[in-house]
């Protein structure tokens, strides 16, 4: 088969572009290196929808983050994705940066960003009572919001197939021919052929694009940490609360989450090596040093988990979204840093009329642009979970105590359309494993399930693919 589009990398952005180019009467590979979609950057960032009042007036990234967020709500509407309008606060702690808040302010009116306003002191603690006595203000932006970066690209990816895309899991780009119509792409054993191809692949941007030649994208994994707190003090903030920016980045927030959680990060530390995804005592210690400057009453006691995202820093400091210079076939979707979440879906129509303006082809007739919803037991009320129950006794057996995830809720994880393959694949579909306990409890029960419904041996299950086996032989 020789596909018309071939999307490599399965992120959010890749994607919700795959789902774009869906809605066209065209064959699409969504290809992916790792077990799953969701597995970079798209798993491990701030999940801020961001107003846009921080990109530079003119550039990419400012034009698609406010379009980007302005699209967000209904995007995750249709696609049963939580999403929460909290809206964000830039606070100052000096009249030195209240004179910055005030050129974000002009900086987003020029952006067109839509309802910013300057708290005083008085009406920012007025809505964030556990902010920091020692605040003098702060940029309030309405059209900010949160959402589930990793659940917005698995619905994506699952939209995709279910309108025909094909998701290739565990094929590494490893070299790309091209015979002046056709691209060959291969792994080292096995090959796709496409038309066009899309690079989207984060911060193996440039090295992608190097295997047709193309030298001019250079990657800087920008590693990010975080700290992840318990829901029991999810009310600490009720808004994304930022600090004044620097040219490292957007600083160290305190953001609810969707889930109700509370989120400090991310440093901020250029590496070389894209795959360090660790975590340090000291890093840690000093994001929650620099968190506590905006809410004070924070510690480690409810610290349920850390983690590392690596952000795709280019030199160029926009966003990179063209055909290559080396072949017009090639799209290369580069740069994606933040507001790269918040420009999704913006990106993917920006990427989406690149491509189609090209092939030229009708839309569907048939096109779906929505998913099945999933179940979610622990939002329901107790008739509803009856009702549910009565139907399917699967959804009366409680697997993760923690955040209240049935066996039902697994087994669709693992059945849905480009489903789960791994306990990750699981835990990022339900929620299943990322409570309190950290799937201290429900994890050996996941691996079961999983087991069971791929139909192989339970030693066969890793945790995100590769070699990441949860067991490697059974004891006598």
């Amino acid at each position: 088969m020789i596909y018309d589009v071939a999307v490599v990398g399965a992120g959010v952005i890749g994607s919700l572009t795959a789902r774009e180019l869906s809605r066209y009467n065209i064959k699409v590979a969504l290809v992916e290196k790792c077990n799953d979609m969701a597995m970079g950057t798209s798993k491990a960032n701030s999940a801020i929808v961001h107003a846009g009042f921080d990109a530079k007036p003119g550039t990419l990234k400012a034009k698609l983050n406010v379009e980007g967020t302005a699209l967000m709500p209904s995007l995750c509407e249709t696609l049963h994705v939580p999403f929460k309008p909290v809206g964000s606060l830039v606070v100052a702690f000096s009249d030195e940066e209240m004179d910055t808040v005030k050129e974000l302010l002009d900086r987003g009116n020029a952006n067109n960003v839509p309802g910013l306003e300057i708290y005083d002191k008085a009406k920012l603690k007025a809505e964030e009572p556990s902010i920091s006595d020692e605040a003098k203000g702060a940029l309030w932006a309405p059209s900010a919001g949160i959402v589930c970066p990793y659940e917005l690209t698995i619905a994506a990816a699952e939209n995709a197939v279910i309108n025909g895309t094909e998701f290739i899991r565990n094929f590494e780009v490893k070299a790309i021919d091209f015979d002046g119509e056709v691209f060959t792409i291969s792994n080292g054993t096995d090959t796709i052929k496409a038309k066009y191809i899309i690079n989207a692949a984060g911060v193996y941007c440039d090295e992608i694009a190097a295997l047709i030649g193309d030298n001019s994208i250079h990657t800087t994994p920008r590693k990010g940490e975080y700290m992840l707190c318990d829901k029991s003090i999810g009310s600490l903030a009720k808004h994304t609360i930022f600090q004044c920016p620097s040219k490292m980045g957007k600083g160290i927030l305190v953001t609810p989450t969707v889930d109700g959680n509370l989120l400090l990060g991310p440093s901020a530390l250029d590496i070389e090596d894209k795959e360090d995804v660790t975590t340090t005592a000291d890093t840690l210690a000093e994001i929650l040093e620099i968190a506590k400057k905006s809410v004070p009453v924070l510690t480690t006691r409810e610290v349920i988990t850390s983690f590392a995202g690596l952000r795709a820093h280019c030199d160029k400091d926009d966003f990179i979204i063209e055909k290559s210079e080396k072949n017009a076939q090639f799209i290369n979707v580069a740069g994606i840093e933040s507001p790269g979440l918040s420009s999704a879906p913006a990106i993917a129509l920006y990427v989406k009329d690149i491509v189609m303006a090209e092939i030229k082809a009708e839309e569907k007739a048939d096109f779906n642009p929505t998913r099945e919803e999933p179940v979610r037991f622990r939002h329901m009320s107790n008739e509803e979970r009856k009702a549910l129950i009565e139907k399917n006794p699967a959804y009366g057996r409680i697997i993760c105590r923690c955040e209240t995830i049935t066996e039902g809720e697994i087994i669709d994880a693992i059945k849905a359309p480009a489903g789960a393959r791994d306990v990750d694949g699981v835990k990022r579909r339900t929620r299943a494993g990322m409570g309190r306990c950290q799937g201290g409890f429900c994890g050996s029960k996941v691996v079961e399930l999983l087991a069971q419904e791929l139909g192989v041996e339970i030693n066969e299950i890793t945790k995100f693919g590769g070699n990441s086996k949860i067991l490697y032989e059974r004891t006598k």
